[in-house]
């Protein structure tokens, strides 16, 4: 897990090469451990580049002979001719000697920045060795290279892992950019329209660029604050600032003065149903979990792991469990939670439960409403972007504990959610589906299940079921935006400034799939929900210097999971049944019957409420100051009104107040004639 950096001129005004240093040393956190740069200058040269360390690089790379070490650090003086410039800060997870330093090159030609993980990258080496190739390191980056050596762009299809790169063939001069098939690790690429691209692995690396000037974009900003969605487009709140989505990819001719970028997706995603029965499905999906968190714990430092007490996270630490018992190397198992004095979110009973279970004694923290408020500023500029509620400061305390106790990797339970339907609302969405395809006695089955398995009151579940239908019909849509007028063009939100067309929040649609609960996984995964928190995840691991792994969003178990019929995870009010299976025996009876959810939840309505209700009003009026006009007063008499109760809490008071925070930490501007964005297909310079 690294941070990678780049600047691609597009004429002769480059940034000097002490930029490159700066965007680097604003992301040290990705990579402590080592940094190193490489600029190519003519077409001649490019196969020589010039290449330096800087203060994080260690001695012993500087001594190293290997022909991508550097022997020289950057003074600042640097001929700025270059034709491409790579930055890379590294964290050592696998082979921690100097032969993992990047910029890396393999035979003098192919070099390469990399952020993440190929978990296969033993199973790859051993068949390219069989083609010929040979090794200098014991590096998965190295295996990347030997890969598109020898199966050109084509490599992708064989990684299974996470990862961003820019890898540059210096023979060809062809710059091949690649994010992993669901967007765990970040790329993103700011045009400028004059001079140069950047490419950074956080966004806060362009506010080192002489030319930055951040302004916001409108349309992403609405469907944050109004929709609390944000991830499900290439574009960021940041204008002409755009990211490359999971499983996308871009080969770019740098000689060519008329640099076009093309950008393709490289991942397709297979349209194979699964025919097996459940019993068959279940068996199967337990060997591919344990495969899929067995290869997940490939590496060369401590692993542990986040535990939150619900059933994905405690299904990844059960397994660990079991594979280190039948491991030659017995290693030491370390869970990391959150705790809360609130009971309605306090989980702490679960994680006992688990942690009894296997043995050991887990870490804790609790989450405390003085740290959030000291800390908040931190975590607004580590996420680069506003976030939709103070969880996102539980996980950031979680990995704090981790750092503390000298764990560097820990694996996660993210994406089981989306790709399992493991969602409350999955439930209405299978109930809506049953209904639409006429199967009413099943329909009136699982409606009665679902009501006495929650408690929720029938006239509230057929409201829900309602709204999906009416949601998935352009005239409901029509009858929607209408009903919803006062969601979607709130008082406390000034619409000329932001939006031209308040809309409903963006939807799915049937297409191929064969039913509904499958499309909603399926636009959950890949749109909606995961991208974001999995940008959530990487920026407060990466905060702390720790790679965050998701085994459940190994591409195999994503592929069928995606695959099955949705009665192998919806099933009498029940939801991922098909896991809640597949781990009797394994989970606790506790957690695998476990039916509500919260994970790594704050009390952040007590906070408002009664704690730091002054406190967080203030920040709420200065972030309604630092909105430029965007968020009104009446944003104040909403906040009155809920922790007054007399209307019901919504974590919207938080998506504005964040909001107006993060306006204020990146600067940020707004602009209101639409400035110009750049198609990542379309030329720079004509």
């Amino acid at each position: 897990m690294c941070g990678i950096i780049a600047i691609l001129p597009i004429d002769q005004k480059n940034p000097l090469p002490s930029i490159l240093k700066k965007m680097g040393d604003t992301i040290r956190h990705r990579g402590p451990d080592d940094e190193g740069y490489a600029f190519f200058y003519s077409k001649e040269q490019q196969n020589k580049p010039n290449i330096y360390g800087g203060a994080d690089t260690p001695d012993d790379i500087f001594q190293s002979n290997l022909p991508y070490c550097p022997k020289v650090t950057m003074s600042g003086d640097e001929n700025n001719n270059y034709t491409l410039a790579l930055g890379h800060r590294r964290l050592s997870i696998i082979d921690l000697s100097p032969t993992g330093h990047q910029p890396m090159s393999y035979r003098g030609r192919y070099w390469i920045v990399y952020n993440g993980e190929l978990y296969n990258y033993l199973e790859i080496r051993e068949e390219l060795e069989k083609k010929g190739h040979s090794f200098l390191s014991h590096s998965d980056t190295e295996v990347i290279l030997a890969s598109y050596a020898e199966w050109g762009r084509a490599c992708l299809d064989y990684f299974n892992g996470m990862w961003s790169f820019l890898l540059f063939d210096s023979e060809k001069s062809i710059l091949f950019g690649s994010c992993d098939r669901f967007g765990i690790k970040p790329l993103y690429y700011w045009i400028n329209e004059k001079n140069y691209i950047a490419f950074a692995s956080e966004i806060k690396a362009f506010t080192d660029l002489p030319d930055w000037n951040p302004i916001l974009n409108n349309k992403i900003a609405y469907d944050f604050l109004i929709h609390g969605i944000l991830d499900h487009t290439d574009e960021t709140f940041f204008t002409n600032v755009r990211k490359l989505r999971g499983g996308e990819a871009f080969l770019m001719d740098i000689s060519n003065h008329n640099k076009v970028i093309q950008k393709y997706n490289w991942y397709i995603k297979p349209k194979i149903r699964y025919k097996k029965d459940f019993n068959t499905s279940t068996r199967d999906l337990k060997r591919s979990l344990h495969d899929a968190v067995k290869i997940h714990l490939r590496s060369d430092v401590a692993v542990g792991s986040c535990l939150s007490g619900g059933l994905d996270s405690s299904t990844i630490v059960c397994i660990i469990r079991d594979i280190l018992s039948t491991s030659e190397s017995k290693g030491k198992q370390e869970n990391f939670s959150a705790y809360s004095i609130d009971k309605r979110v306090d989980e702490s009973g679960y994680i006992t439960e688990v942690n009894h279970y296997l043995g050991i004694e887990g870490k804790f923290v609790f989450p405390d409403v003085n740290d959030l408020f000291k800390d908040l500023p931190n975590i607004i500029w580590h996420q680069d972007e506003p976030f939709g509620s103070t969880s996102i400061f539980a996980q950031w305390s979680v990995f704090l504990l981790a750092k503390k106790h000298g764990v560097k990797v820990l694996l996660d339970g993210q994406g089981a959610d989306e790709i399992l339907g493991g969602y409350h609302p999955f439930l209405c969405i299978y109930q809506g589906d049953l209904l639409l395809k006429g199967k009413f006695p099943r329909f009136i089955r699982e409606f009665i299940k679902s009501h006495h398995l929650y408690g929720l009151p029938m006239a509230v579940q057929m409201r829900d079921v309602l709204y999906f239908l009416l949601l998935n019909s352009e005239l409901g849509r029509r009858v929607l935006q209408v009903k919803r007028k006062k969601i979607i063009e709130p008082l406390w939100l000034n619409n000329k400034i932001i939006v031209d067309n308040p809309s409903l929040p963006p939807q799915t649609t049937l297409g191929d799939n064969p039913d509904y609960v499958t499309a909603y996984c399926h636009f959950s995964t890949y749109v909606a929900n995961l991208p974001a928190l999995l940008h959530y995840e990487d920026r407060n691991s990466m905060a702390h210097s720790i790679e965050s792994r998701v085994p459940f969003l190994d591409y195999r178990l994503v592929e069928f999971l995606l695959s099955i019929p949705p009665e192998y995870k919806l099933r009498d009010g029940w939801t991922k049944c098909i896991l809640r299976k597949s781990m009797k025996e394994v989970l606790p009876e506790k957690i695998r019957l476990r039916k509500d959810k919260i994970g790594f939840a704050t009390s952040e309505e007590l906070w408002m409420k009664n704690e730091k209700k002054v406190e967080f009003r203030d920040l709420l009026m200065k972030a309604v100051n630092s909105s430029h006009g965007i968020i009104n007063d009446k944003a104040i008499q909403l906040f009155d009104k809920m922790t007054s109760n007399e209307i019901i809490f919504d974590h919207m008071i938080w998506r504005i107040l964040v909001f107006g925070l993060w306006m204020d930490i990146f600067h940020v501007n707004i602009d209101t004639d639409i400035t110009r964005e750049y198609s990542f297909n379309e030329p720079i310079i004509s």
